[in-house]
């Protein structure tokens, strides 16, 4: 029976593990988004032995949708790192929150961009999704997982964690909030532009 003194803290335990479980589950969404990106000329070769149109058809639009889709689970799941008191009570890593806005900055270019069809596009995808990965996954794995390491490989983990380093990390997270804003800004005037590209024409 949880009386009602425990409660605050039995609430603040749950917040705790689920923040913490999603942390680590970043690591695994992260190596499937940057596997599934690279991937992509495999699925194209793929595509080569469908006999019916319809089955590479469904072939593409699953890849497509899990592909992109991973990619906005990444940055959904990444939004604890905008919470300064998130970052300031859990050990999670240093630059997680530039990583989240690197997946957000993907998700703007293919909104932004003809996708796939532009190569040069698809190219800055690659590399911020490259960057994403690293600036999640090296924190997570020398930082988080590596802090009871001795001597000054102990104080480089510590450099990389966010509880050990929040005079690193509470600006990093503002940085990173300034830039998934502006990134945010951007969608927001190309989707007015372009909802209001057809009112022109038929006036015209």
């Amino acid at each position: 029976m949880i009386s009602v003194e425990d409660v605050p803290s039995f609430f603040e335990a749950a917040e705790i593990f689920l923040e913490g479980t999603i942390a680590a589950v970043l690591v695994i969404l992260w190596l499937l988004v940057v596997a599934l990106h690279l991937a992509r000329p495999y699925m194209l070769a793929n595509l080569q032995k469908f006999t019916l149109r319809l089955g590479a058809d469904l072939w593409w639009l699953i890849y497509l949708a899990l592909r992109d889709g991973l990619v906005v689970a990444v940055f959904v799941l990444s939004f604890m790192f905008f919470l300064p008191d998130v970052v300031g009570m859990l050990p999670l890593p240093l630059t997680g929150s530039l990583a989240a806005a690197a997946a957000f900055a993907v998700l703007v270019l293919k909104l932004v961009t003809r996708g796939d069809d532009d190569a040069r596009a698809f190219m800055w995808q690659t590399y911020l999704l490259g960057l994403g990965a690293a600036l999640y996954l090296v924190p997570f794995v020398f930082g988080v997982e590596g802090g009871s390491l001795p001597g000054p490989a102990g104080d480089a983990a510590a450099f990389l964690v966010t509880t050990t380093n929040p005079t690193w990390a509470i600006p990093l997270t503002y940085v990173s909030m300034a830039i998934v804003g502006g990134l945010g800004a951007v969608a927001i005037i190309y989707n007015l532009r372009e909802s209001a590209a057809p009112i022109r024409e038929s006036a015209s």
